[in-house]
């Protein structure tokens, strides 16, 4: 999914809210979604990956990756899959 096609799931989501249709944790759910789905089908150089610590970036390699969690978290050496 591409940014536009996501920002797009996520301004849908607000709409919902806003008018009533669903409530806020409809509303979470549906943006969670959105991102997750983005994040994992991501089109672009960079792919997901998850760490041990539970975190999910999106970077170039497993290095990349585990830098970046490194960056955010606490873990001095994280294990990183990539999300398939």
């Amino acid at each position: 999914m591409d940014r536009i096609a996501t920002l797009r799931q996520i301004e849908s989501a607000l709409t919902s809210f806003e008018s009533g249709e669903t409530d806020l944790e409809g509303c979470e759910r549906q943006i969670r979604a959105a991102v997750r789905t983005f994040a994992t089908e991501f089109d672009g150089e960079l792919s997901a990956y998850r760490s041990d610590t539970g975190t999910v970036v999106l970077a170039s390699s497993e290095r990349e990756a585990r830098q970046r969690v490194r960056e955010l978290t606490d873990a001095s050496a994280p294990v990183v899959e990539p999300i398939e």
